[in-house]
């Protein structure tokens, strides 16, 4: 009963929104840009990836997926995921949810001001823990480097450039490491961090559908991003899935999560158009 009155709840908020998207300026197609799926996209870049399509699935707006092997060069800010919106560019989850904020649509809109101060809290928490996290174990961890995310990294691009811009790409992960001083961390270390944070969030899901309210927000979506892209990147082994299954609660959400807002017969791997 409880699960169908916060179902009911959810499709009264996402027609609000839907509302929204005809009278506040995003009537234009909305295009999302990211690199091959199936063979080419990082760990980092899959969590931002999924994150994104989440917010625009739970929004309830309507996109174009376009992969493209370029897509970071594409980028106005050489991160990954972008939207066009008619003439506009936004790249990456934080600026595309403040684009839509600006928009007039919100998923957060009806929290109190400290329910928004908490969200966001979580929200950093999710990236300077759980993203550094992806960061470290795809471009630090050399089995993984080697094995899985330099041939990914480099699968589209023929030789030499195929040696040459991963390693570029590995250069750019260890700058930013070191800024967030986690270049000193051990892969133990990184893998407490990654625990502290699903705990954290955890604790903060407890029992609920959703981290605030009974609809989703913006957390939810970024949350759901890394958590599913843990449960089911490859790297070289299921560490990182293991720490997320450790925490029931999680997983129980991520499932909850996929089936209402990704449809079993979806294919979001190679979906749209591809150059």
């Amino acid at each position: 009963m409880t699960t169908r009155l916060v179902e009911e709840a959810v499709k009264i908020h996402v027609e609000g929104l839907q509302r929204q998207l005809i009278t506040k300026g995003m009537e234009d197609e909305v295009e999302l840009y990211q690199p091959f799926q199936r063979d080419q996209i990082t760990l980092p870049e899959e969590a931002q990836c999924m994150a994104v399509k989440t917010l625009l699935h739970m929004c309830g707006i309507p996109f174009c997926l376009r992969v493209r092997a370029n897509a970071e060069y594409m980028s106005p800010s050489g991160g990954v995921p972008f939207i066009k919106v008619g003439p506009q560019i936004v790249s990456e989850f934080d600026p595309i949810v403040e684009y839509m904020d600006m928009k007039g649509i919100s998923l957060s809109q009806e929290l109190s001001g400290s329910q928004r101060s908490e969200m966001k809290a979580y929200m950093s928490l999710t990236t300077n823990r759980i993203y550094n996290a992806e960061v470290y174990l795809s471009w630090c961890c050399q089995p993984a480097v080697d094995k899985v995310t330099k041939p990914r990294y480099g699968s589209p691009y023929p030789w030499p450039l195929n040696k040459i811009l991963p390693w570029y790409r590995q250069q750019e992960a260890t700058k930013y490491l070191k800024v967030q001083e986690w270049m000193e961390k051990s892969l133990e270390e990184v893998h407490k961090e990654l625990r502290m944070a699903c705990k954290a969030l955890s604790d903060k899901l407890g029992d609920q559908y959703y981290f605030f309210l009974d609809r989703p927000s913006e957390l939810d979506a970024l949350v759901f991003g890394h958590l599913y892209s843990l449960l089911t990147f490859q790297l070289i082994d299921d560490k990182m899935a293991d720490i997320v299954n450790s925490f029931p609660s999680l997983t129980r959400y991520v499932e909850r999560i996929q089936d209402k807002y990704f449809s079993a017969t979806e294919e979001d791997t190679e979906g749209g158009d591809s150059e």
